[in-house]
């Protein structure tokens, strides 16, 4: 009885011994293959074509980052007719376009920079709370510097020719500054001051990679998001009434458009998207 349970515990050990040496012999890609096996992998990012379309004054979104793919499609949702209910936007786009697309032109600054004031102010003159008014919701010292009249008798951000050639020129600076367009855009709406500070402080010159402010981090996505909704409409919940809005006229009537300035009006409700 003594012998036989020897014997047991004899073969139990020989194929302890068997696994152990089995284990130690097996190949390491093997049990990487294993390991691999065990762990969830996370799924491959996946573009749509669609975003490949999409851009700003000629810049991409950078593809493959899903946080930048959220945003963009929350900000697409946020502009959809399901949201806004409302086709004002592509009226005041068809009655101010042909006026401000020569005068981009003229000053180098891209075409996509028009869905600008429709971002601002919903292209309507008005002053906001924070005293930036017009069409381009310029502040005061900023609408002086590039050579607009701001006074108690005048206020020539309320004046659609003279404001847009003043962001042109704005623009322009902006753009020899930091060298790139949806930074030139990010720096309109923050400032170039806080926006040199950020870059500095975060080693990084990508609007689309860098953290800002919840404003600043969401306005080159509503540029686009308004880009979309103006020239593909339909596509976005519009109506098919609503055409591709692109200017087919840029010889507006000057008597419609005056260039003398209008003295400042109470702020109509300002557009915010």
């Amino acid at each position: 009885m003594i012998r036989k349970h020897i014997i047991t515990c004899s073969g139990m050990l020989g194929l302890l011994l068997t696994a152990k040496l089995f284990i130690f012999s097996t190949p390491a890609d093997f049990d990487t293959f294993l390991n691999i096996s065990l762990v969830p992998q996370k799924s491959e990012i996946t573009v749509e074509p669609y975003f490949n379309t999409l851009r700003f004054a000629d810049e991409s979104l950078p593809l493959g980052d899903q946080r930048i793919k959220t945003r963009m499609n929350a900000s697409l949702r946020a502009h959809s007719y399901q949201k806004l209910q409302t086709s004002k936007l592509h009226k005041q786009a068809e009655k101010w376009f042909p006026v401000i697309e020569p005068i981009l032109k003229k000053y180098g600054v891209p075409a996509d920079f028009k869905y600008m004031p429709l971002v601002e102010s919903g292209l309507k003159s008005g002053t906001s709370p924070k005293g930036a008014s017009g069409y381009w919701q310029f502040m005061p010292q900023t609408a002086r510097d590039f050579g607009l009249r701001v006074n108690s008798e005048m206020d020539e951000r309320q004046n659609m020719k003279r404001s847009t050639v003043a962001a042109a020129k704005y623009l322009k600076s902006l753009y020899r500054e930091f060298g790139s367009w949806t930074l030139a855009a990010a720096a309109y709406n923050i400032g170039e001051g806080s926006l040199k500070r950020q870059i500095n402080k975060q080693n990084q010159d990508n609007y689309f990679k860098m953290k800002l402010n919840r404003e600043t981090a969401s306005y080159v996505y509503k540029l686009i998001s308004m880009k979309e909704i103006i020239e593909n409409p339909t596509r976005h919940g519009y109506t098919s009434r609503v055409s591709r809005l692109l200017a087919k006229n840029a010889n507006s009537d000057e008597e419609n458009f005056p260039f003398e300035a209008k003295k400042t009006l109470k702020s109509p409700q300002i557009l915010r998207n």
